[in-house]
C-alpha cells in the first residue's frame, strides 16, 4: 500500500503507469470512475494507456461516451482501489478512481458514482427551470437523523429571503413514487432549519414516463400545508411543469365478488368446511368465488370452483386422500404461528408479518374502530396492477354505510401514508361509480357516497418518525386516523393510541 503527495506523482508518471498495470492485472471487474459521472467498464477494446516520454494519459470509452485524462501521479493505492491524480484544467488537479467492482467493499462505488452524476444533472435542471434562483444547497448524502435518503438528490433554492425545496427522482434505480415522501420530509426539515427564509413549497422532478403515481397523489395534498408542483424531465433534460389535470385516470380494477359457498362444488365446499374447523384456520373469501384457507394470515390452501390446491411453496391439487396431509400442515402452522411458539426464530413464525397483522385485525374489527361492522371485510380490492406493495389493504364499512380503508404495516415504513393514499384513491374512484354495490360487495348495506375514512394501523412502536409530517400534508377532506397497536398484537390487536 502506498500514497504519494500531489507533487511527487508529477515528477514520476512511470510510478502511476506501473500502479495502473498492477491494478488491471489483479482486478476481475475493473472500472474507471470520475466523481459525478457514470463509470466506464475497463474491458478489452474499451480503454488505452498512452505513454509518450514522461507524459501519461488514460482513455476510456463506451457506445455513448469518451473520456481522456492526463495522469499526473498517484493518490491512494490499496487492494481493489487506485486513486489517480489527473489534470482537470490547466494548473488544476482532480481525481479519478480505478475500482475492482468484483470486490464486495467496492460494489457500492458505481452506484455512488451514478448518484453523483445525476446530482450534477439535477443542478442543470434546476438552473434551467428556475432562472434567477440560486442553488444554495444540493446533496445526495444520507441523513438518518432527519429521514433523508441518498437515493434522491435534494436542493434548497434561494432568491432573496424566499426559498424553495426541490428533490428529484433519477431515471433509473429507485422507484419514482418514493420521491414524494422524502420531498415532504425535506420541505418540513428546511422550514424548521431556516426560520428566516420563507420556504414557498416543494418542486419534485420526475423522469418522463414515471410521473403518473406522484401526480395522482399531488391532487390529494393540502396546498395550505405543502404547495407541491411536479416537473417532468426528458432524456434530453427538457423539463416542463406537469398539469395535474392530465393525470385523472387511475389504473385500477374491481373484480366482481361471488360468495364461495355458491361458487365451489359441493365436494370442495365440504373440504373447506372440514378444514375450517381446525384450530387457528380462517377461511377468507376472495373475489371470483375462491376461498383462501389461512393460519394467522399464511395461506396453506386455496379452493376455487372444483379444485383445492395446497402447500406452502409449490401447490399440489388435492384429492380425498390428501386431506389428512393438509390437516397436518394446518396444525403445524398453528403450532409455529402462535403468540407463544416453541421458537420465535422459526421461519414459519417470522414470515409474512403483514398477513398476520391482517388476521389479527380481521378477528377484532370493533376493537380497531367501534363504528365498524364486524363484516364483511375485503382484502386487496381494488387490485393493483403492480402486484405486491409491502402493505396490506382492507376495505370495511361502518354500520352507517360509510366505507373505511385500513392500511396495515407491521414494520416501520416512511411510505405508509402515501401508499395508503394510493389505495384510498382507488376505493374512492370505485365508490363514486357505484361499483362496490353493482359488483356484489357489502350485500344488504346501503353505501354512503361521502369520502371513505382512512385508518393507518401498525404496532405503536413501528410508525416511522416522519409519518405525522406526511399525514399533515394530505388533504383535510380525507379523514385520516393513526392507530397504534400494543406490542403483543400477535396475541390480540389491542389499541394503545389513536391520533386523528
Amino acid at each position: 500500500m502506498s500514497s504519494s503527495a500531489p507533487g511527487l506523482g508529477r515528477r514520476s508518471p512511470a510510478e502511476a503507469r506501473a500502479a495502473i498495470e498492477r491494478f488491471l492485472n489483479a482486478s476481475r471487474q475493473p472500472i474507471l470512475l470520475e466523481p459525478g459521472e457514470d463509470p466506464f467498464k475497463l474491458e478489452a477494446g474499451c480503454y488505452e494507456l498512452h505513454w509518450s516520454g514522461e507524459r501519461l494519459s488514460v482513455q476510456a470509452w463506451d457506445r455513448d461516451r469518451n473520456l481522456v485524462r492526463r495522469v499526473l501521479g498517484l493518490g491512494e493505492e490499496r487492494p481493489g482501489k487506485l486513486e489517480l491524480v489527473i489534470e482537470k484544467f490547466p494548473k488544476r488537479e482532480g481525481r479519478i478512481l480505478l475500482l475492482d467492482a468484483a470486490r464486495p467493499s467496492m460494489r457500492s462505488a458505481p452506484a455512488k458514482g451514478r448518484r453523483l452524476a445525476f446530482r450534477e444533472r439535477f443542478r442543470r435542471l434546476l438552473g434551467r427551470s428556475f432562472p434567477g434562483w440560486k442553488v444554495a444547497e444540493l446533496s445526495t448524502e444520507l441523513d438518518l437523523e432527519h429521514s433523508l435518503s441518498s437515493l434522491y438528490p435534494r436542493a434548497l433554492l434561494r432568491r432573496g429571503m424566499s426559498g424553495r425545496a426541490a428533490i428529484a427522482s433519477p431515471p433509473e434505480g429507485p422507484p419514482a413514487d418514493g420521491v414524494l415522501s422524502f420531498g415532504l420530509v425535506w420541505l418540513d426539515h428546511l422550514r424548521r432549519r431556516e426560520p428566516r427564509l420563507t420556504i414557498e413549497g416543494l418542486t419534485v422532478f420526475l423522469p418522463e414516463g414515471r410521473e403518473q403515481s406522484t401526480c395522482l397523489r399531488l391532487r390529494w395534498l393540502d396546498p395550505a400545508a405543502a404547495r407541491v408542483e411536479a416537473f417532468v424531465y426528458s432524456t434530453e433534460d427538457h423539463a416542463a411543469r406537469a398539469d395535474l389535470a392530465d393525470y385523472g385516470n387511475l389504473d385500477t380494477r374491481l373484480e366482481p365478488f361471488r360468495d364461495p359457498a355458491r361458487s365451489l362444488t359441493s365436494r370442495v365446499h365440504g373440504w373447506v368446511e372440514r378444514l375450517s374447523r381446525l384450530p387457528g384456520v380462517e377461511p377468507v373469501p376472495l373475489p371470483g368465488g375462491a376461498a383462501s384457507l389461512r393460519v394467522r394470515g399464511m395461506e396453506f390452501a386455496l379452493a376455487q370452483a372444483g379444485t383445492l390446491r395446497f402447500g406452502l411453496h409449490g401447490r399440489a391439487i388435492a384429492g380425498e386422500s390428501n386431506l389428512a396431509e393438509i390437516e397436518a400442515l394446518a396444525r403445524q402452522l398453528a403450532r409455529w404461528r402462535s403468540a407463544d411458539p416453541p421458537d420465535r426464530e422459526n421461519p414459519l413464525y417470522r414470515a409474512q408479518p403483514e398477513r398476520w397483522l391482517e388476521s389479527a385485525v380481521r378477528a377484532d374489527l370493533e376493537e380497531i374502530d367501534a363504528a365498524l361492522a364486524s363484516g364483511p371485510v375485503y382484502g386487496q380490492v381494488p387490485a393493483f396492477a403492480g402486484g405486491e406493495r409491502g402493505v396490506l389493504d382492507l376495505v370495511a364499512v361502518e354500520r352507517t354505510g360509510r366505507l373505511v380503508v385500513l392500511e396495515l404495516k407491521a414494520s416501520e415504513d416512511i411510505h405508509l401514508p402515501l401508499q395508503a393514499l394510493d389505495y384510498w384513491m382507488r376505493v374512492q374512484w370505485h365508490l363514486e361509480r357505484d361499483e362496490f354495490r353493482t359488483r356484489g360487495y357489502f350485500p344488504g348495506t346501503e353505501l354512503r357516497r361521502e369520502l371513505p375514512r382512512l385508518l393507518l394501523v401498525a404496532p405503536s412502536l413501528d410508525f416511522h418518525p416522519a409519518t405525522d409530517v406526511i399525514v399533515r400534508c394530505l388533504s383535510p377532506r380525507i379523514p385520516v386516523e393513526r392507530i397504534g397497536l400494543g406490542v403483543e398484537w400477535r396475541r390480540k390487536a389491542k389499541v394503545v393510541f389513536r391520533k386523528r
